[in-house]
């Protein structure tokens, strides 16, 4: 086959490349692998010669965000704190939320009282704050001396004298009233008998009852007379009767307005000496108007009440009156009060459990004689009404997985009241009667602490999130490492030791936490914000310096400390690296093989990450530029995973044999792969073994390769890559360190390489190495030993390069599918 251009490597160049080549470069030097803290540039011995660290490092934007939700009077400003746990969302939101509470009016007393026209309708006062408990005390003291003193008033002479006329009156209008009936009767001959079914009008004649019999024997006129007089004396009787429920009424009447009269003048003064008390408060004013009417139309409670207590060999000279059931009408419900023990800055409330009853309070419910009852005494205040007119905090993710929590406490912020209601009302499901607090109003900054995939998906699926809650604090999870920020971060490593209690850690401790404070965030110009990580480091450092009777925690303590978490969680590691070093699972770390490379993969299992290499293959052949991606094809690929095995193909359409059609078909498959594949860091590992089955040059097994790749062929970083180096390391010590086994990276990658110290050990004495890599030409050069070639002023490869033979062999299947298509001459 002819290739037409000038070729831009040939004779003693193309020698000296391959010389070239034939020397592998050293990879990066050691120190480039890890980013080591020097304990002498620290400039302390111990912690405990710190000064102590206020605030949070490196969360100016979230704090920022904070003071803004915290300290505007405008409503709907909420605030949503998103980041990842362990960043410090919780202390920082509630540091600068308790810091702005005490710059806050203390906010009002809330407390429900009886609503005596509406029982079902109780009555809620707003009270000046610290009120409330007093205003109960002073109700409760009122019932009970007017429990003592209606009684003992009752039982007086001139009490008993006007009782007695009204009584004597009474009975003498319905002795009166028999009285004339009978004489009535009596004139007319007739008798009224009292049975015990009730009364019988009888005829008497010569003074005796007249008998059926008698009476029938009697002239026809004189029965019909007879028949008058008793009808007569029917009607009489009826109306005697149907007057005694009209007497009997004004007779309670009268008694009533007696008992009225008499404990009017003690009410009063009972009431006016407490009211003197509230006297500026005028919903208190308005409430003992009411009290002090139904006391009187209901001064009998007390003389019953009373009179039962009474019962036995000892009187009893005081008693919790406001304790029973029938002055509970008189009691106060107090939902919420402040300003007690003199603390005078708002409320700050977090709910750990924020069902809808936790968040808008409850009406709880007794049983009584088989039946449910409530009043206003059972209502059963909320988080809301504990911090209206302050802060509350919640767990965004338990509101949105509490049924009806997220939607009860939207209404309430969009109403700006705080109305009970239960599930079971909201579902129409309560059969049984129940209460209809007067709603309170609300004012509260709500607070929600979640990730950032969750705030996300409220801000796109909830219509109602964007315009409650228009703050967000957003937690950064590293920031710069730099001489200035190693000096806060020991400062706060020292803060975080004395406020737990810990040893204090020497120089060289706090260093070795500086360092997993930068590979957690895998990057060595960067170090982690997730202060909680590294408080568990350094706990269980303190647990390991106890136990070996250490005063300080030093770098080994924490080094053990690490190692130990590390040997906790890595069994799922360990047993996939068993599987390899049996060859169950097929990975090679020597030789050379053609269209085979060793991709790297991040495996997770809760928190702990780890790398594992896997095998990818490729096959290519003659066809009509198919890309086969197995994995796709069963489904167990992932959409990244599937775009980057497109970008191969538009690499190759593009860069090679562009005069012809694309006349390729090629599979590429990560070999015992049993679940899911996504991501597209394997995409240059894929495009190297493509290039590696087209060119028919093997790859060299020694070596795995992590990175990206874009339709020009530039590497690009990824994730994981300490994790991925690490897993095939591992492999590589276990079968013997040969001094040409490494990994390839993206150039753009080493800032964040963070590695162990072995395997930092081990570049540094040459056993193992790590080659950043920019461009596809680089890596593959370093795979293959074949000078990867670019295109002269002719427009083609080198003859020989990698590329020149790439671009060759699709050269060749097109011709060659173009031979077989066409018709054999007959």
């Amino acid at each position: 086959m002819q290739c037409f251009g000038v070729l831009s490597l040939a004779g003693e160049d193309m020698e000296k490349e391959r010389k070239k080549l034939a020397e592998k470069p050293s990879g990066l030097p050691a120190t480039a692998l890890r980013s080591i803290c020097d304990p002498q540039v620290l400039g302390f011995k111990t912690t405990a010669d710190l000064p102590d660290f206020s605030g949070l490092l490196g969360q100016e934007r979230a704090l920022k965000a904070i003071d803004l939700a915290a300290g505007i009077k405008y409503p709907s400003f909420n605030l949503y704190a998103l980041g990842p746990a362990g960043t410090g969302r919780h202390s920082a939101v509630r540091t600068s939320l308790e810091a702005q509470a005490c710059q806050r009016l203390t906010p009002r007393d809330w407390v429900y009282v009886n609503n005596f026209q509406a029982p079902h309708k109780p009555i809620a006062l707003a009270l000046p704050s610290g009120i409330a408990p007093r205003f109960k005390a002073a109700m409760d003291e009122l019932i009970n001396d007017l429990a003592s003193a209606i009684p003992a008033l009752f039982e007086s002479d001139e009490y008993q004298n006007r009782r007695q006329a009204i009584e004597q009156k009474f009975a003498d209008e319905r002795e009166d009233s028999f009285l004339k009936l009978n004489a009535r009767a009596v004139k007319r001959n007739v008798n009224i008998l009292q049975t015990p079914d009730g009364f019988v009008v009888t005829a008497i004649k010569d003074g005796k009852g007249l008998s059926p019999e008698a009476f029938k024997k009697l002239p026809a006129k004189e029965r019909a007379k007879i028949d008058r007089h008793i009808t007569a004396t029917q009607d009489d009787l009826a109306e005697v009767l149907r007057a005694i429920p009209k007497r009997d009424k004004m007779h309670r009447k009268a008694v009533v307005e007696l008992n009225a009269a008499m404990a009017k003048q003690t009410v009063e003064t009972e009431i006016d000496e407490v009211r003197e008390q509230f006297v500026e408060i005028a919903g208190i004013i308005e409430y003992f108007k009411a009290v002090r009417e139904d006391i009187l139309e209901n001064a009998d409670y007390f003389i019953l009440e009373t009179e039962e207590s009474s019962d036995g060999p000892f009187p009893i000279v005081t008693s919790r009156y406001h304790e029973y059931a029938e002055f509970h009408r008189y009691t106060v419900n107090v939902m919420v009060t402040h300003g007690e023990n003199g603390k005078i800055c708002a409320p700050v409330i977090e709910e750990p459990l924020p069902t809808l009853a936790n968040l808008t309070g409850r009406v709880e419910y007794i049983s009584t004689m088989g039946t449910l009852a409530t009043n206003f005494t059972l209502i059963r205040p909320g988080s809301l009404h504990r911090a209206n007119g302050g802060y509350l905090m919640l767990d965004a993710r338990r509101v949105i997985s509490e049924a009806f929590a997220w939607d009860g406490l939207k209404r309430c912020l969009q109403d700006g009241a705080i109305s009970i209601i239960s599930p079971a009302e909201k579902l129409s499901l309560a059969s049984t009667s129940s209460l209809e607090p007067d709603p309170i109003p609300l004012d509260v900054r709500v607070v929600l602490i979640g990730d950032r995939l969750l705030y996300s998906l409220l801000l796109h699926l909830d219509p109602d999130f964007a315009e409650l809650f228009k703050v967000q604090a957003d937690f950064n999870t590293d920031f710069d490492r730099s001489p200035k920020s190693l000096n806060l971060f020991a400062k706060m490593i020292g803060s975080i030791a004395k406020r737990e209690s810990l040893k204090p850690l020497s120089a060289g401790g706090v260093a070795r936490v500086i360092d997993e404070a930068a590979r957690i965030a895998e990057d060595a110009e960067k170090l982690t914000l997730r202060v909680g990580q590294i408080a568990d480091i350094m706990r269980e450092a303190d647990h390991i310096a106890h136990n070996a009777g250490k005063k300080v925690i030093t770098d080994k303590h924490v080094t053990r400390a690490i190692s130990a978490a590390t040997e906790r969680a890595s069994r799922a590691r360990d047993l996939v690296q068993e599987s390899i070093t049996r060859k169950v699972r097929l990975i090679d770390t020597s030789g050379k093989k053609v269209g085979q490379i060793n991709g790297l993969s991040v495996m997770q299992l809760g928190g702990f990450s780890f790398g594992s290499p896997t095998r990818i293959t490729a096959n290519v052949r003659m066809g009509d530029g198919k890309f086969v991606d197995i994995e796709r094809e069963v489904e167990l690929g992932g959409p990244l995973h599937s775009k980057g095995v497109l970008i191969l193909s538009s690499y190759l359409a593009s860069h090679y044999a562009l005069e012809v059609p694309m006349s390729l078909w090629a599979s590429l498959v990560f070999e015992q792969s049993y679940g899911g594949v996504d991501g597209d860091s394997a995409s240059s590992a894929e495009l190297y073994a493509l290039l590696s089955a087209l060119a028919g040059a093997p790859i060299d097994q020694s070596l795995a390769v992590t990175g990206s790749v874009n339709q020009n062929g530039e590497v690009q970083a990824i994730g994981g890559v300490n994790e991925k180096i690490e897993g095939f390391y591992d492999i590589c010590k276990q079968r013997r360190l040969t001094g040409k086994q490494g990994v390839l990276i993206p150039t753009a990658n080493v800032s964040g390489l963070m590695l162990r110290q072995d395997i930092a050990e081990a570049a540094a004495k040459g056993k193992f190495h790590i080659y950043p890599v920019t461009h596809i030409n680089e890596g593959i050069e370093i795979l293959t030993g074949v000078p990867a070639g670019k295109r002269g002023r002719g427009g083609t490869f080198g003859a020989g390069t990698l590329n020149d033979r790439v671009e060759e062999r699709l050269k060749k299947f097109a011709y060659d599918r173009r031979a077989f298509m066409k018709p054999e001459k007959g």
